[in-house]
């Protein structure tokens, strides 16, 4: 290949391209003329020849126009060139050139009245296209023009159509602000009214509104106020939580529920019970116990409400710490009561409903809801053992606070049956067995009889050295076992019985 180009260049050559017909037929390759057509398909020829010659042409001379067709023919010459070799291998190549042109010419030909007719339509089609082209021209015309004049026109009506819009929209904006601002009249008069669900959503609602408003400057000082106002709300709303503990209103809690649920504090609000239920305890038995001990004192001067609750205790007398018992047990009755009517109204009433439809925010609020039910229950019953447990170390400090000793024994017993009532209201109330009940009043019990013992047994030394005794005549066959007869015991009476025992006799 190298020897070639040099060859070429003492010859005067530019490019292999430019004296391609010396070298390379093939890269001269081009489609013939009409006449050159003619005088090929004038030729002679065999057309299964012509078919093997064009056979034996390679793969590699139909690739894309990329291909190099000089240089691939100069990588194929040997390293040792013949000129024979060369003329052979040129002719071949001239006989496959004549065969590709035939082969050429004839399928031109043989397409050329489709490509004419074909070429009278697009002539005919180009001719439509400039008519439509200046039909378009003068219609965009016409249009430009009517549109500048309906442009004009509808320019004054958008105009006006925007004024009156945007002065709707001011005077709507001017009503709402009114109405948010006459807001907290409504709030006061449903806050009078206990209406506490309405209350909130009313409050919401207008937040929600100021929230639009929000760039003028009295709505901003408006959305603090009803920040306010909530918050209010709130603490009106506890206070009316902790009605429950003493008198429980179905309604009333009903609301009060309502409330707390749109304010997402179903779970607060139930710790928020259960404090106050602790405190009405507290309080119930403070104010009952005060109540007697302000009553009987000859002291008006003492300040008993200054007393913790187990010293306020040691100052009930005598004769008020029977009554004051019953009414202490019987307001304790009135809470327990009322955390139970509690329990039932979550039962009855506290149902979630199933969400309308299977959206992902419906399913969310009704998992929290069942999340916020079962808090709620759990809660309660956890409730019950520390509400009666509250309740008995209440009686417990009172029952503890005086000596019972000295009362009558139709007095002790009255006292025996009012904590036995109480312990099966506890057992009925959350099943306890109220074991500090019973070991208080056991303590009494034992500190009772104790001194009930030893003032008979004083009684019967007295009868024993004042009273005059005989021999009483019995049967040969008597034994003391017989004492227990109780005719025996009805005559003889507690003399005998006490000096039959050891340690008396002894």
């Amino acid at each position: 290949m190298q020897k070639i180009k040099s060859l070429m260049t003492r010859q005067g050559l530019k490019s292999p391209q430019e004296n391609v017909h010396d070298l390379s037929p093939l890269e001269n390759f081009r489609i013939p003329s009409k006449e050159e057509l003619r005088e090929l398909r004038e030729q002679p020829a065999d057309p299964q020849a012509q078919q093997e010659i064009i056979n034996s042409i390679g793969e590699v001379y139909f690739s894309n126009d990329s291909f190099d067709i000089v240089k691939y023919e100069l990588e194929k010459l040997p390293p040792v060139l013949s000129l024979q070799e060369l003329e052979e291998y040129r002719d071949k190549l001239k006989q496959q050139q004549a065969a590709v042109s035939k082969k050429v010419a004839d399928l031109i030909l043989e397409k050329q009245p489709a490509y004419v007719k074909e070429l009278e339509r697009v002539t005919s089609l180009q001719t439509s296209l400039q008519l439509a082209a200046v039909i378009c021209t003068n219609g965009r015309r016409h249009l430009n023009t009517a549109k500048e004049g309906f442009t004009q026109a509808s320019l004054g009506l958008l105009a006006n159509q925007r004024k009156r819009q945007l002065l709707m929209g001011l005077l709507k904006s001017l009503r709402t602000i009114k109405t948010l601002q006459q807001t907290d009249v409504r709030l006061s008069e449903m806050l009078e009214e206990e209406d506490y669900p309405g209350a909130i959503q009313l409050c919401l609602e207008c937040q929600k509104a100021a929230s639009t408003f929000k760039h003028y400057s009295c709505i901003s000082e408006l959305n603090s106020k009803l920040q306010d106002t909530l918050e209010q709300i709130e603490e009106q709303l506890d206070v009316a939580l902790s009605k429950i503990c003493k008198n429980f209103d179905i309604s009333h809690y009903t609301k009060v529920q309502q409330a707390y649920r749109l304010l997402g504090k179903t779970q607060t609000a139930m710790d928020q019970l259960h404090m106050h239920f602790t405190q009405a305890i507290h309080n119930t038995v403070f104010q009952v116990v005060l109540g007697y001990v302000e009553l009987c004192a000859e002291n008006t001067d003492t300040k008993f409400q200054k007393l913790q609750y187990k010293d306020l205790c040691t100052h009930i007398t005598s004769d008020s710490y029977i009554p004051c018992l019953a009414d202490l047990c019987k307001a304790l009755w009135e809470v327990m009561l009322s955390y139970y009517r509690t329990m039932e109204w979550h039962e009855k009433y506290d149902r979630g409903e199933p969400p309308s439809s299977s959206d992902g925010s419906n399913v969310m609020a009704a998992e929290e809801s069942n999340f916020d039910r079962r808090y709620v229950k759990k809660k309660l019953e956890h409730g019950l053992s520390r509400i009666w447990q509250d309740v008995q170390l209440k009686v417990k400090t009172y029952l503890l606070g005086t000596d019972l000793s000295n009362f009558k024994y139709d007095d002790f017993i009255f006292v025996l049956d009012i904590i036995s009532r109480l312990m099966q209201v506890g057992e009925e109330f959350c099943g306890s067995r109220s074991e500090v009940l019973q070991e208080s009043i056991r303590k009494q019990s034992v500190n009772y009889f104790k001194n009930y013992h030893r003032t008979r047994l004083e009684e019967l030394r007295m009868f024993l050295e004042n009273e005059t005794w005989e021999l009483c005549p019995v049967k040969s066959s008597f034994s003391i076992l017989q004492l227990h007869n109780p005719q025996i015991h009805l005559c003889l009476g507690y003399s005998i019985h006490y000096r039959t025992d050891k340690q008396v006799t002894s």
